[in-house]
């Protein structure tokens, strides 16, 4: 096992917190939002998203990045600094929507200051949608502007476990949606799941027995056709029993505070750990890692 960290470099939904339409709004009716712009606010959240840190047999750190949203250029400028991120090894896609996907443009940063390229693993569904939504990207070919674009070297994944940099993940395949699905991933004892509204059971038996679990839970109440619920993410919490759960991919609807303080309670109450996860949070962790394997492919 090696020593690993886990930031979230962001926690919100698509639209991210906060929503201009309630800064704007005269007069004041969201709180949260307005809370928000506090420095520090642990409100503020853009699109939910991971770094995966461990340190190389030389020294230097790898950094997998889950998701590259529509606000990610805005979670690297925080967090990228705070944290030593100086590199991005590699980029593993949940699903093609634009707060998992819309961030691949500001990649170029990296492919034209720092490295090479970067490569990105995303199933064949989700690459069929990125040459469509980003075609200069997969097809240089398309390429039209004067200014240098992300290198990207593009690597579908299926459902089978794949390895990057020594460190092996398991997609665990969810609905999001009647009809969609997109993928959570599980890595050492570690299970990661932003936009899902039902889990299936061949992915939930790939989920038990968890250390850590993070759980979309996007609003209270108010049930939605993609996403579960923060009592829906309560439930799935109390399944599943990891050690400590964190929620995700919430809305202005919830207040970081307040609910939880709501979720401690559960401590007592039913023995589970669970909290709301805010951007900039880092999680230090063990990950069963093959260090050879990890200096193998830096990029």
């Amino acid at each position: 096992m090696v020593s690993a960290e886990v930031v979230f470099l962001g926690t919100g939904t698509s639209e991210g917190v906060p929503r201009v339409s309630c800064l704007t709004r005269n007069p004041i009716v969201c709180r949260v939002c307005q809370s928000s712009m506090k420095h520090g606010s642990k409100n503020r959240r853009r699109n939910t998203s991971l770094a995966i840190q461990f340190q190389e047999p030389q020294g230097d750190a790898f950094n997998i990045i889950v998701d590259v949203g529509k606000f990610f250029w805005h979670s690297a400028i925080e967090w990228f600094p705070k944290y030593g991120i100086n590199t991005i090894d590699a980029v593993v896609l949940t699903h093609s929507h634009a707060d998992a996907a819309g961030g691949l443009d500001d990649l170029r940063d990296w492919t034209n200051n720092v490295q090479n390229t970067i490569p990105v693993y995303l199933r064949p569904q989700d690459l069929d949608v990125v040459a469509r939504t980003h075609f200069y990207l997969v097809n240089d070919g398309e390429q039209t502007g004067g200014g240098g674009v992300s290198k990207l070297e593009f690597r579908t994944i299926g459902d089978s476990p794949f390895k990057i940099g020594g460190l092996t993940f398991i997609p665990l395949p969810v609905m999001h949606g009647d009809s969609y699905t997109a993928h959570g991933y599980r890595f050492g004892d570690f299970s990661y799941i932003s936009d899902a509204s039902a889990i299936p059971d061949s992915t939930a038996d790939l989920i038990t027995g968890s250390d850590i679990l993070v759980m979309d839970a996007l609003r209270p109440n108010r049930q939605h056709r993609s996403h579960f619920t923060l009592d829906e993410a309560i439930e799935q919490a109390s399944l599943f029993k990891a050690r400590k759960t964190l929620f995700v991919d919430m809305t202005h609807d919830i207040d970081h505070e307040s609910v939880n303080t709501r979720l401690s309670n559960y401590q007592q109450s039913h023995g589970l750990d669970i909290q709301l996860a805010y951007d900039g949070l880092r999680i230090k962790t063990q990950l069963p890692i093959d260090l050879r394997a990890s200096s193998e492919t830096k990029t």
